[in-house]
């Protein structure tokens, strides 16, 4: 007797309805109790189903007892049986006729318009049918009953749609006929449908169908045709579902479908990679080819693209040598796309791609790759060397590789010039390979080449590697590129230029903004050539915009204003020598950005340059301050007008005794600056510590009243820190500025009488006079000489004997 797998409404075949000829007891197997279908008689006369008395007569053995009748418990002397042909004959015929009835009743229960309990009750009878004995399959499909099951998918019952999936499973079951009718017109679609559309239940039979129609080959392009149903199958795979049926069966179907090449292909775009990825490991050529093929068309996330690398990548790298060139374009085209991702750049190393890849780049001869497969080539180098992954790039700049890639450079195209520059962009960015390249690139000349691609307007990303190049080649190289830019062909303006255009910040502004940065800052003739261009005006519009929020860019806003306030600041190294550059200072008030820079907290680097740019400013003040006019001298007409006072000028500036301000003078006292300046030098970066030093320090400059300065400088506090300064010894440049600064103060006799007992600073003298550089030496000598640890015979303090 069969079981129903649902519970509900059983599938016994012992139970029969109106219509169906009375079952005969002498059908009926008196172990099973079920109509039999091999029935075989014992030496005593009794009749049984063959499986079950065989199934006895081992109980019997197994428990050392004799054989016997399972009806009479007597012994049998042989357990030898024979078949009851005449029997099984009638039984059959008995089974055909029952069986055309029932297939009468269902043909005439399965229309939608019929009782639900009726048509429950015909599919049950079909199942019965197809699962008692598969000959009747034939009979059902020769009725035409698949149709009408497939109506029964149309009900608007979730009951009758999920027993008519049941059905027309027991049917299909290696049946290929029967599938073939089942997946005729739309049904196939419908089972699609009801993947996402049904309840647990009902997902299942419909997943259930479609494996048993998979396992027809010619119905695997049918399901994989559907619209969604590979999507659907594969989002079942990965759901987690409480059924674990659904899921095995989804999986079990896209199995069996695999078969496919082209459905491996449609898998594989929906994120079921690993059918594509076995027939690439294990297929033939062809298909190894077609698979590498699509794989390089794939667009796949970073972990798809480690899972790729770790599991085809030496499969790849093999194709890549081989001497076939569609397998070798192939193979180069699916390592572009998997060689982008830091973490698969890193497997593709350590299964060795580099040796091959460099042979392909620079190799000239027989079966060498064309230039579209070279660009190829050049872009995957280009990715394994600008991933974040540390490894040993110096075999990159071996055996002349650099001066061969600069040849390469000046004798292709801009595509692969462009993959070429990358390259050089990832080997300037190591510490171990820069040199190598900067050799390379000053002994062959060819910064005047590489320069020429800043004007290139054709194509975008080939200026924005040679700019990220000349970038990192600047702090090595800044004279030769300052020359080369001040040249007539205008690749100057044209950094300018990119720098000013009016669109959120990029990358190739950044880099454009720090590569002029990193050039000589006292280079008169560069800033000329600037100030011609009108780059100081188009700097500082863009330094104000991004300081007023009008201009957007979060991720290369950072190094963006840092090169622009690092340009911005070279125009403060001239003033001395360029009457334009202090017209431009005064004109766009540049002292006073710089003073609101100074409070670029977290901005080290902009802090530091705005301290120079201060000094450097404040260093002119002695010059442009002006000095107002005497009153003009009256006749004296008695001797007691000739004795009055001297004509005294308000308002003054207390250190440069003139008319000053921030503006015009670039005076730090007028400006408030001295207090900004005093709070830097707690900062925890000690150059820009340094360079607020230096700015304070123009305050006790020859020239001026040394003592006013100091003044100036206790009435903000800052005698404390500069001391504290010159006791910690951070660094030995700023140690020398330090004593420097002290000794000026010292001169003071009362600061120099409270500090004289202080044993660190005086420690620190002692140790600049024993360590430091001759002029430092000297200097806190004199330093020492003031607190009297050192004798000065015409010193400040009188002989207290």
């Amino acid at each position: 007797m069969v079981g129903s797998s649902d519970g509900n409404q059983s599938d016994d075949s012992s139970h029969f309805e109106r219509g169906v000829d009375h079952i005969y007891e002498a059908f009926i197997c008196p172990l099973t109790k079920e109509v039999m279908h091999d029935p075989v008689t014992l030496e005593n006369g009794r009749t049984f189903e063959r499986e079950a008395i065989e199934k006895w007569f081992k109980e019997c053995r197994d428990s050392g007892r004799p054989p016997s009748c399972p009806l009479t418990s007597h012994d049998l002397s042989s357990t030898d049986v024979s078949p009851s042909i005449a029997l099984r004959n009638t039984i059959e015929e008995w089974r055909s006729r029952n069986d055309a009835a029932k297939l009468d009743i269902a043909r005439q229960s399965l229309f939608l318009g019929n009782a639900e309990t009726d048509i429950l009750q015909a599919l049950m009878h079909v199942r019965q049918i197809c699962r008692t004995i598969r000959s009747n399959r034939h009979g059902v499909r020769n009725s035409q009953l698949i149709h009408m099951i497939i109506d029964m998918l149309k009900s608007t019952s979730h009951r009758v749609r999920y027993k008519a999936l049941q059905t027309l499973q027991v049917v299909v079951e290696g049946d290929d006929e029967s599938k073939a009718i089942v997946a005729e017109g739309d049904t196939v679609r419908t089972l699609v449908k009801f993947l996402s559309h049904e309840p647990s239940k009902g997902r299942e039979a419909a997943v259930s169908l479609l494996f048993e129609l998979s396992k027809s080959e010619a119905l695997c392009e049918k399901i994989g045709s559907i619209h969604g149903a590979l999507i659907l199958l594969i989002g079942l795979t990965s759901s987690n579902s409480e059924n674990v049926s659904i899921v095995e069966k989804a999986d079990r179907t896209l199995e069996n479908m695999e078969r496919s090449e082209e459905i491996v292909r449609q898998m594989a775009s929906y994120g079921r990679l690993q059918p594509l990825l076995g027939k690439l490991l294990e297929g033939s050529p062809e298909t190894k080819l077609s698979m590498a093929s699509f794989l390089g068309e794939l667009p796949l996330n970073n972990d798809v693209k480690v899972l790729v690398a770790q599991t085809v990548g030496s499969s790849l790298v093999d194709l890549m040598r081989s001497g076939d060139m569609p397998q070798r374009e192939a193979a180069l085209r699916a390592l572009d796309k998997i060689s982008s991702f830091e973490g698969s750049a890193k497997v593709l190393i350590s299964i060795g791609i580099l040796p091959p890849l460099i042979k392909d780049l620079f190799y000239v001869g027989p079966n060498n790759l064309p230039i579209r497969l070279k660009e190829v080539s050049a872009t995957i180098l280009a990715n394994i060397v600008n991933i974040g992954y540390d490894f040993d790039k110096v075999t990159l700049v071996s055996e002349n590789r650099v001066e061969n890639l600069l040849h390469l450079i000046s004798n292709t195209g801009p595509a692969i010039q462009c993959k070429l520059l990358e390259v050089l962009v990832g080997l300037t960015s190591c510490p171990k390979t820069v040199p190598k390249v900067v050799y390379a690139i000053k002994t062959s000349g060819a910064i005047i080449s590489l320069v020429q691609f800043i004007e290139v307007r054709e194509n975008d990303d080939l200026r924005l590697a040679s700019i990220k190049l000349l970038h990192n080649l600047s702090p090595f190289m800044s004279e030769e590129l300052a020359k080369a830019l001040c040249g007539t062909a205008g690749q100057l303006g044209s950094l300018v230029t990119i720098i000013s255009e009016k669109t959120p910040i990029t990358e190739e502004q950044a880099a454009a903004a720090g590569l002029l940065a990193e050039l000589p800052d006292r280079d008169l003739g560069l800033t000329q050539e600037m100030l011609e261009v009108g780059a100081f005006e188009k700097i500082i519009a863009k330094v104000n915009g991004i300081r007023q929020g009008d201009i957007k860019g979060m991720r290369f806003v950072s190094p963006f204003l840092e090169g622009l306030v690092r340009i911005l600041a070279r125009i403060t190294f001239v003033v001395n020598k360029e009457a334009r550059a202090i017209t431009f200072c005064r004109e766009y008030n540049v002292a006073s950005l710089f003073l609101h820079l100074l409070q670029s907290n977290g901005q080290d680097n902009i802090q530091m340059v705005s301290a120079m740019a201060l000094e450097n400013l404040s260093l002119e003040s002695i010059k442009l301050t002006r000095v107002p006019d005497p009153p003009p001298l009256n006749y004296c007409g008695s001797i007691f007008s000739c004795m009055r006072k001297p004509h005294v000028v308000n308002g003054l500036c207390k250190i440069h005794q003139g008319i000053c301000s921030l503006r015009e003078t670039f005076c730090l006292v007028e400006g408030g600056a001295v207090e900004k300046l005093v709070a830097l030098l707690d900062h925890e970066n000690v150059k820009v510590v340094e360079a607020a030093l230096a700015a304070l320090s123009s305050l006790l400059e020859d020239g001026l009243d040394v003592e006013k300065g100091v003044k100036i400088l206790d009435e903000a506090d800052g005698i404390p820190h500069i001391l504290n300064v010159l006791r910690e010894n951070r660094t030995e440049r700023l140690t020398r500025r330090a004593v420097w600064m002290v000794e000026r103060i010292l001169r003071i006799e009362d600061i120099a009488r409270e500090v004289a007992e202080e044993q660190t600073l005086s420690a620190a003298l002692v140790d600049a006079f024993q360590n430091a550089d001759f002029r430092t030496r000297q200097i806190a000598e004199n330093a020492l000489k003031h607190i009297d640890k050192i004798p000065n015979f015409s010193g400040i303090f009188p002989n207290m004997a």
